[in-house]
């Protein structure tokens, strides 16, 4: 076989289903609808059990073959789920899930979910298999020109209408944050009096706070969009939002970044490191996303900075408070270097 586009999907699973698929892609919440409707149509189809493993640099790929293998106690197909946290599988990997290929069964069938593959990964001999035997569905970000279309269409599936104007408000809002869109459109769904929403339904309905609200900055920091957290920041300032009450939201993300990165760096799996740590699945991504961006050392130069803007706030050093908490902005999302040389402001102390 070879790629499947996400939007093929629905009509594919209507056919035959394939032993393998690989789905790989950064958008959570299209990754996740994308693995629900395999799961789904291969449930219908006989699978009802399902095993779940989670790759790390600990896994042992001996497992994945014995799951092929062991029979069920009643005889029931099976789910066998790869979840292959940074996209690699390895040497060793990559040829068990070739050697997996070259011996699969009619009663399994194999989902692996992956991040974003990068162009080297792409062209490997475990993903070229893949596309031999099954499918390769790729799910690309949603780009802010195709988000009104995005919209219109999961709009329509809630039974729900608007117009241009109505679906421009609402893109403007979820700032192409995808889970937002979908949390959004189901509140809509349950409080529309009818089908068609208006602009001030929108407007009065879906939360702005995404804008201007702490967490929301934190998030996009954490995703690497600088653009769209200093925007927060400065909406923030001009609601009086206080400094310190940034600042202990940016400290927290940065001090749970650090426990992960110290856990999985002495070869703890980055799920268990995050929820250790506190950090709820959904924005399991987004740690990632900051880690994939962000060393230990980074990350301690980002606490020591956080410190000198909160030595700044109780007035023990004179600096622009505002100033110092953009730059910490731009440090944690990956828009300029981080070094001791832009680490003035912790210490001059």
């Amino acid at each position: 076989m070879a790629k499947l586009r996400t939007d093929q999907l629905n009509r594919h699973l209507q056919d035959k289903l394939m032993p393998v698929y690989l789905v790989s892609g950064d958008e959570t919440l299209i990754v996740q609808e994308t693995c629900d409707a395999i799961r789904q149509a291969a449930r219908k189809a006989g699978f009802t059990e399902r095993e779940r493993y989670h790759v790390d640099k600990q896994f042992e790929w001996q497992q994945l073959l014995a799951s092929a293998n062991s029979l069920s106690l009643f005889n029931d197909k099976k789910i066998i789920e790869l979840r292959i946290e940074n996209g690699k599988p390895g040497a060793e990997g990559s040829k068990t899930i070739c050697e997996y290929l070259a011996h699969a069964s009619d009663d399994n069938l194999l989902l692996i979910v992956t991040p974003k593959l990068d162009s080297g990964t792409q062209r490997s001999k475990w993903v070229k298999q893949i596309e031999k035997a099954g499918y390769w569905i790729p799910v690309w970000p949603i780009s802010a020109a195709q988000l009104p279309r995005w919209l219109q269409q999961r709009l329509q599936q809630a039974g729900l209408k608007a117009d241009s104007q109505a679906i421009e408000l609402l893109a403007t809002r979820i700032e192409g944050n995808l889970l937002a869109a979908h949390q959004e459109i189901e509140k809509l769904r349950l409080l529309a009096k009818d089908e068609w929403l208006s602009p001030e339904l929108i407007a009065n309905t879906v939360a702005d706070s995404a804008r201007y609200d702490v967490f929301g900055l934190v998030d996009k920091a954490l995703m690497g969009d600088a653009r769209g957290a200093v925007r927060n920041l400065n909406g923030l300032k001009s609601e009086g939002t206080e400094p310190i009450t940034i600042l202990w939201a940016l400290a927290r993300e940065i001090r749970v970044l650090l426990t992960i990165a110290s856990a999985v760096a002495q070869g703890q799996n980055f799920s268990w490191a995050a929820k250790n740590a506190g950090v709820w699945d959904k924005r399991q991504p987004l740690a990632q996303q900051a880690l994939n961006r962000l060393h230990h050392k980074q990350l301690t130069l980002l606490l020591r900075q956080a410190n000198g803007i909160d030595k700044a706030i109780k007035g023990l050093r004179n600096a622009d408070t505002w100033n110092e908490l953009t730059e910490l902005l731009l440090n944690l999302s990956g828009t300029q270097a981080i070094n001791m040389s832009n680490q003035r402001l912790s210490l001059q102390s």
